[in-house]
């Protein structure tokens, strides 16, 4: 169903978006360290929150959680805080 968040569907999306946070912590650029911080720290807590909902079994809360997190993700890639250039984790 295209209408319903499963499990399975919620793990291929953070996966997405872990990866994403991987590569976005390791290409900050200098000039914006502090910028940086404050998109990390709070793609930090939504992807935990996520987490938090997933236990829950609370997937559509958890689903969005993810999609806050890649949306900060995206807005530093957007801005330049982050050098990336993969527009399968970013939309660049």
């Amino acid at each position: 169903m295209k209408n319903t968040i499963t499990k399975s569907k919620l793990e291929k999306y953070y996966r997405i978006t872990s990866r994403a946070f991987e590569v976005a912590k390791n290409s900050v650029t200098r000039e914006k360290k502090e910028k940086a911080r404050e998109i990390l720290l709070m793609v930090s807590c939504y992807l935990e929150d996520s987490k938090y909902f997933k236990e829950k079994k609370d997937y559509v809360n958890s689903f969005a959680c993810l999609n806050y997190a890649h949306g900060w993700l995206d807005s530093g890639a957007r801005l330049k805080i982050f050098k990336v250039n993969d527009n399968k984790l970013f939309s660049v």
